[in-house]
């Protein structure tokens, strides 16, 4: 099996980490380093990494302002949980994107919602 990590430039990286841990129903704790952190499954595997911008000059990570975050990304996660983790997304931010309905194409109940620096984030009940 191979897996990816997605990797996301974000402003606040302590920031952007408690947000997703409360999105997932995790237990608050900081990341590794301001610069970087990885969200991870109960079981290890990383869900995400989030790197703040311009740290380590990565080429496209150097800064916001060289294109439009999370244009031409979704970040797509499937969850075992769904009522609960629309719970928390509702208590994260103030609208959806999408509100909860079943995705014609796959069956499955979904909304979508905006993270702290604007990527488009689609929540999915696993089947």
């Amino acid at each position: 099996m191979k897996r990816t990590w997605t990797i996301i430039g974000v402003k606040d990286v302590p920031s952007s980490f408690k947000w997703y841990q409360s999105l997932f129903g995790q237990p608050a704790m900081p990341p590794a380093h301001d610069h970087f952190g990885q969200i991870l499954d109960t079981d290890g595997t990383v869900l995400l990494c989030l790197h703040a911008w311009g740290a380590h000059e990565h080429p496209p990570l150097t800064s916001p302002d060289h294109g439009t975050p999370g244009n031409g990304l979704l970040l797509f996660f499937r969850v075992d949980d769904f009522d609960q983790v629309l719970q928390q997304a509702r208590a994260l931010v103030g609208r959806f994107e999408e509100e909860p309905h079943v995705n014609p194409n796959t069956q499955t109940r979904e909304f979508s919602l905006r993270d702290p620096d604007g990527y488009y984030v689609t929540i999915s009940a696993l089947l």
